[in-house]
């Protein structure tokens, strides 16, 4: 009894308080006991020592702490509430706890926030000098060059493929101005006009408060619909901003032509394999936010096989992040392998800090196998400072890169860009070129029966009268692809397009067709009715208005037949078809 006397008065409570409390509960029990306090009346026990009698202590009952502060069990039934005040545990005394306290969470580590942005990200130029490539844009006697010389930038739309440079070049241009702009970027993929109302409230602000402009950059900016895009038109229009659009989509087809007028369309090409070449070393030289940095650590160098330049800058389709990306790619790849060689036989793994001297990796670059005497030969860093080298090799950029990657879409620009390149060239009876631009399609994931539909038209469009022949095998390479389907129907679609590029062509009946609609439509609403012979006379009545009188029957009637007319009166005489007479029998 007289441990948990002790404990009682530990807690804080009187002597009183606990001698009367362990008498009710049997004396055997601390937490009984401390249960009893809390849940009688404070009268007598809750007595205050104090003698001052103005203090409110006084008639206030005492304050208690939480169980679980002394205890390292929770109490097996909660404790009820009484009118006795529990303060929070925070306010008590700062004792430590019997119990382990919760441990929070352990905070997200900050210094490392951007340890995993791309390299395409990180080596984006920082002003127009910087920028490789679009001379016809950039260069001294162009739009945007002049308009910085002069420090008033115009309102512009950078059309171009993907990783051409329409976000760098926005960023590049308001960077490399004179006057200070204040750069603003939004997505049409998540934004919306209340994003660019916002955007356009601060900018008066601060057009008036620091006379500072506002360039606004929307990428991707043909996602906006018409009522989206009517949103930039007045405030274009009065200079709140400045506004520089990016897509990929044909501004003609995507734009409101509102919008055009108010903006310079400025095109850009797809990047040139030299000028993706001299990206992707300039990646390698930069010591700073360049390739090393991918590879995680500052110590490893990084060696770049000349053919790994050559091979993306001729496989990634002009798109410079593209090539940047697989380069990053390659990289890891390369310095995964490397830490791995850096594990010999039977000794563990070298850390990171253990290192390869440059004069001894002409010995070691290639590695050895056979036992621990043939593994690579390191040296601690206090010996020698200089770094692990990693080398990036043609297999590790065939490898990130997977697969040539073609610019194609089949609800976009290029899509019809091919089509109409298969096209012409069948039409120009360019066998080989019809083959190539039909395998680009088929590549880039076209639909097999589009492509034949396609083929069906230009049978009867371009090779016509002159070999009736082609309509049929349009019809079954058609027929075959519906069968077959991809890829099995790639030969139906090749010897259709080689027989068709190679037919004899006409356009006789295209032009026929052609200028009939024509006539039609130009006599508006004067066409003539059906002359009564050529009219059908199926009923008596229509027999007594006329209706199929005097019509010749040809198979019956040859040689009178010949003198019949078919048009109406005003045509007669005219000549639609242009076919000589002796070909007629085909």
């Amino acid at each position: 009894m007289e441990g948990e006397m002790e404990q009682l008065l530990n807690m804080g409570f009187s002597e009183e308080v606990a001698t009367q409390a362990l008498a009710a509960t049997g004396g055997n029990s601390t937490l009984k006991a401390t249960e009893w306090i809390l849940n009688h009346k404070p009268t007598k026990i809750s007595q205050n020592p104090n003698p001052n009698p103005n203090s409110s202590s006084s008639s206030s009952p005492p304050i208690q702490p939480k169980l679980n502060r002394f205890f390292q069990s929770k109490p097996k039934s909660p404790i009820s509430s009484t009118k006795t005040q529990i303060e929070p545990i925070s306010k008590l005394n700062k004792e430590p706890y019997l119990t382990p306290p919760h441990n929070p969470k352990r905070p997200k580590l900050v210094e490392n926030q951007n340890l995993h942005e791309p390299l395409s990200e990180r080596m984006r130029p920082r002003n127009v000098d910087e920028i490789i490539g679009q001379d016809h844009i950039l260069g001294k006697s162009s739009i945007l060059r002049s308009a910085l010389d002069c420090n008033r930038l115009p309102s512009i739309v950078l059309w171009g493929p993907p990783g051409t440079g329409k976000t760098s070049i926005a960023k590049a241009i308001v960077n490399s101005s004179s006057m200070s702009y204040r750069f603003v970027s939004l997505s049409a993929v998540t934004a919306g006009v209340k994003d660019v109302r916002d955007v356009v409230d601060e900018a008066n602000k601060m057009k008036k408060k620091l006379n500072k402009q506002t360039v606004l950059f929307v990428d991707e900016v043909h996602r906006f619909n018409k009522s989206q895009q009517d949103s930039f038109l007045p405030v274009i229009e009065d200079g709140s901003i400045v506004f520089v659009g990016a897509t990929t989509e044909n501004p003609s087809f995507h734009l409101i032509t509102p919008l055009l007028s108010r903006c310079r369309v400025l095109k850009l090409n797809s990047l040139q394999p030299d000028s993706i070449g001299r990206l992707l070393k300039r990646a390698v030289d930069d010591g700073e936010k360049g390739l090393r940095k991918s590879v995680g650590f500052s110590q490893f160098s990084v060696l770049v096989e000349e053919e790994v330049f050559e091979f993306l800058s001729l496989n990634c389709d002009g798109d410079a992040r593209l090539a940047l990306n697989a380069l990053e790619i390659a990289a890891t790849t390369a310095a995964a392998r490397k830490r791995n060689d850096m594990s010999c036989k039977g000794k563990g793994s070298v850390e990171s800090s253990q290192i390869i001297p440059i004069e001894e990796l002409e010995f070691d670059t290639n590695r050895m196998h056979g036992g621990d005497e043939n593994c690579y030969r390191w040296r601690n860093k206090e010996d020698v400072d200089r770094s692990v080298v990693i080398s990036v090799t043609l297999d590790d950029a065939k490898e990130a890169l997977q697969c040539k990657h073609l610019a194609y879409d089949r609800a976009g620009e290029e899509h019809y860009n091919l089509i109409s390149a298969l096209h012409k060239s069948m039409r120009g009876s360019d066998a080989n070129a019809s083959i190539y631009w039909l395998a680009r399609m088929l590549e880039g994931g076209e639909q097999p029966l589009y492509i034949a539909r396609r083929l069906i038209r230009f049978a009867s469009e371009d090779v016509g009268l002159a070999d009736p022949t082609a309509l049929p095998q349009a019809v079954a390479c058609y027929q075959a692809c519906h069968f077959l389907g991809m890829p099995e129907c790639n030969v139906n679609l090749a010897q259709c397009v080689a027989y068709l590029a190679l037919a004899s062509k006409s356009i006789a009946v295209y032009q026929a067709l052609g200028e009939a609609q024509k006539v039609v439509k130009e006599s508006g609403g004067q066409n003539e009715g059906v002359p009564l012979h050529l009219r059908n006379a199926p009923t008596k009545l229509m027999k007594d208005f006329g209706y199929g009188k005097g019509y010749i029957y040809p198979p019956n009637h040859p040689s009178e037949s010949l003198s019949q007319t078919y048009l109406p009166p005003s045509l007669h005489g005219y000549k639609f078809l242009d076919w000589p007479a002796n070909n007629m029998g085909r």
